[in-house]
């Protein structure tokens, strides 16, 4: 058996599922919809994967405090709220604060799934024998850039959007975390990457979640299918005594072998094992899951 053979057989299929959230619920899906609870306020959102038939009475789906209005071209898609919700307002995991909204894109400023990567990471920064440095590519709205600084790591988060990365660093005020090192780049993923190459600069670990397509802050284009491999070769540049990988794909046709296969092929220096599989987030009823997310992560054991 060769060394190569050796490495697709330690290939570990899971689901990933986290059942620590106290700030999220996901009360009821049904009928290509979902019902969840964000803090003290319930929503419906569109849910293609809800196939079955809800749960709960028309009557507990009728007390949502949102309803996101799809339509066929999605151009006039949008939220009808009701006149008593604020704003925005606080939730809480695991002592990082995080500011919630109703955004046009029908998110929240948070993907509760992605908490059991958090733990994850944590776990493996707490452990390091360094402090180690940490990208998080396509950042959002910083959350696992809290968790890595939190655990204490050096973080550099990386956006194209501005309005993203305004968000991350009001969430890291609010949970009084701006004391740790977290530097907050507004760029494209992709230069930035080859900009950090030129410069030397090497990281231990890497969290990757990008979107589908999208565009930079000068107009560069990303089309995931297309540009992922570029993206993970160029990473792998970057890399010195790596701890972890983590790779999240939402909403496209891939499986999650294909991330596996993907991931394994841009890092071939790479020793230790990868995990793959589906993100989940189980009804409270404990007995229907969703599958928003597809990942794959790295590990140095």
């Amino acid at each position: 058996m060769t060394s190569a053979q050796k490495l697709m057989q330690d290939t570990i299929m899971t689901t990933s599922e986290n059942n620590h959230w106290s700030d999220y619920e996901l009360l009821d899906s049904g009928d290509g919809k979902k019902l969840e609870r964000f803090g003290a306020f319930r929503f419906v959102r569109p849910e293609s994967q809800a196939l079955w038939q809800p749960k709960l009475s028309r009557a507990e789906w009728e007390k949502a405090d949102g309803v996101f209005q799809e339509t066929q071209n999605n151009e006039q898609s949008q939220w009808k709220l009701s006149p008593n919700l604020p704003e925005r307002w606080k939730i809480t995991y695991n002592n990082i604060d995080m500011w919630i909204e109703p955004t046009s894109f029908r998110h929240f400023g948070v993907f509760p799934e992605q908490a059991a990567h958090w733990d994850w990471m944590v776990e493996k920064i707490i452990h390091a024998t360094n402090q180690p440095r940490i990208l998080n590519l396509f950042g959002y709205t910083g959350i696992a850039s809290l968790f890595a600084a939190q655990a204490g790591a050096l973080v550099t988060h990386v956006d194209a959007s501005k309005k993203s990365v305004a968000w991350a660093r009001e969430n890291q005020l609010l949970s009084k975390l701006e004391d740790k090192p977290i530097r907050w780049i507004v760029d494209d993923a992709l230069t930035f990457i080859q900009r950090e190459i030129r410069r030397g600069v090497s990281y231990q670990g890497i969290i990757i979640d990008p979107p589908k397509f999208g565009r930079g802050p000068k107009g560069e284009l990303w089309k995931l299918e297309t540009m992922l491999p570029q993206l993970l070769r160029e990473c792998a540049k970057l890399l010195t005594d790596p701890l972890f990988i983590i790779l999240t794909v939402y909403a496209v046709r891939l499986s999650s072998t294909s991330l596996n296969y993907t991931l394994r092929d841009s890092f071939p220096n790479l020793q230790g094992s990868v995990t793959s599989g589906e993100l989940t987030i189980t009804e409270s009823s404990g007995h229907r899951s969703l599958s928003p997310a597809i990942y794959a992560r790295w590990d140095n054991k």
